[in-house]
């Protein structure tokens, strides 16, 4: 007996027609319907960027999303990770890795010189991020240092109080 092969996930820039299975994916991964309003928002608003916003398709379902919104260190132009999300049933299978790469891969080839993201300290750091204050990169409210990481893409990580697009309310 021949066992076909596994189907590959695809990845590729969200659509018009993922919004729907996004918003769905995001309130399943978080267990509640405000972190995929904040998706909505973002990419609503003039702090979502566009084409750098993807998705992990497998059997033309959409299982996974990253996109990356607008932030500034200080005066400088970078990219925030957020929200990232997988379907839980898909969790820990590396489709939330696969899209997270291809999007900085993305955000690299485009220019971006760098990014941040405030999330799991044990997650990120095999993307390349480490803590933020190793940068000089500060925040206004009270996280754990090890919480808020940075990374040069296609520049450098610069110093200065770090400002999230106005949609995440921090």
């Amino acid at each position: 007996m021949t066992i076909p092969p596994a189907p590959a996930l695809t990845i590729r820039p969200e659509n018009s027609g993922d919004i729907n299975a996004i918003r769905a994916l995001t309130t399943a991964a978080f267990d509640r319907p405000d972190e995929a309003g904040t998706v909505d928002a973002l990419r609503e608003s003039d702090s979502g960027i566009e084409g750098l916003s993807f998705v992990g398709v497998l059997d033309g379902e959409v299982i996974a999303h990253a996109m990356l919104s607008r932030c500034f260190a200080g005066e400088a132009p970078g990219v925030c990770l957020a929200p990232c999300s997988v379907l839980p049933k898909h969790q820990r299978t590396g489709a939330g890795t696969a899209v997270i790469e291809a999007l900085l891969a993305e955000a690299t080839r485009c220019g971006e010189a760098f990014a941040v993201v405030l999330g799991h300290p044990e997650y990120y750091p095999r993307f390349g991020f480490t803590p933020a204050s190793g940068y000089g990169i500060t925040l206004h409210i009270d996280v754990p240092d090890e919480a808020l990481m940075a990374m040069p893409l296609a520049g450098e990580a610069p110093a200065g109080a770090l400002v999230f697009a106005p949609e995440f309310g921090v």
